[in-house]
């Protein structure tokens, strides 16, 4: 739907920019016209503001998510893929070759596994996650590739077929500290499943549940790979080391993040 000239409108851009930049959004030109372009009556858009307007993520109002230049579904209360999740696709891409066994564990909308798909074509794609609404989005996404999505709890929802065959495990799995839920941005804290966010007490059980079963899952020389802040990332190497993993860290200053990746010992 295109914009009215009259700039009086509520529907013009300058009103829309705005609305948007009293309710506080940074962004708020940059998402003006993502919401007129989304929209396909001026009643669409109108409603699809006061979503926005009342915290709703950018993401959940348009039903999408832009991730390593691919536009990936998301819905209400889906967990939204962050950007600086590019560090996980980035570092995996290079460890692919063809044919190889990819799993997307704690999956979300299925957004890495999507972009690792794009980034290594070939790949024989598996991700899940325990989330029944997760699972579905991320069937929209996974299956029009070729890929298949589990639900599940972390490697229990695979098929006992992979075990000891998979060659690359990414696995953005919950870290945000039980008592830090509260200090996250209303966006998430309100509207993204707690389950998707909280880490338990220091924010790493998660990585600890994955890292100790990984082992039975991956192929001589394969990799797992997590996201992890600064603070967490020693702890998160004792975590794999314990584990039998051979850990490294890495980071991104450009997107902000940080990834552990842990090698399983044996011939690649």
């Amino acid at each position: 739907m295109r914009s009215p000239e009259n700039s009086g409108s509520p529907f013009a851009l300058p009103s829309i920019v705005t609305t948007l930049r009293a309710a506080g959004c940074v962004f708020a030109e940059d998402e003006a016209h993502l919401l007129i372009a989304a929209a396909s009556t001026p009643d669409r858009l109108s409603a699809m503001v006061e979503r926005r307007v009342a915290g709703l993520p950018l993401e959940h109002v348009l039903g999408w998510a832009e991730f390593c230049g691919v536009r990936i579904e998301v819905g209400a209360g889906v967990f939204v893929p962050r950007r600086r999740s590019e560090l996980l696709v980035r570092q995996a891409a290079t460890l692919l070759r063809p044919d190889d066994v990819v799993v997307d564990l704690c999956c979300g909308s299925g957004a890495l596994g999507v972009a690792l798909a794009g980034e290594a074509p070939g790949i024989e794609l598996h991700a899940a996650d325990v989330d029944p609404a997760a699972v579905r989005c991320a069937r929209r996404n996974v299956e029009p590739i070729g890929g298949h999505v589990y639900e599940g709890d972390l490697f229990d929802a695979l098929p006992d077929t992979l075990l000891g065959l998979v060659d690359v495990v990414v696995a953005n799995v919950p870290y945000v500290p039980s008592g830090a839920i509260a200090l996250m941005p209303p966006e998430a804290r309100d509207h993204e499943p707690r389950a998707a966010l909280d880490g338990g007490p220091d924010g790493l059980d998660f990585q600890r549940a994955v890292a100790a079963e990984a082992p039975r899952w991956l192929r001589p020389g394969s990799r797992l790979l997590v996201e992890t802040s600064v603070r967490q990332a020693p702890t998160t190497v004792d975590i794999f080391t314990r584990a039998g993993l051979l850990a490294r860290i890495v980071h991104s200053d450009e997107l902000d993040a940080t990834a552990v990746v842990g090698a399983w010992p044996g011939t690649y």
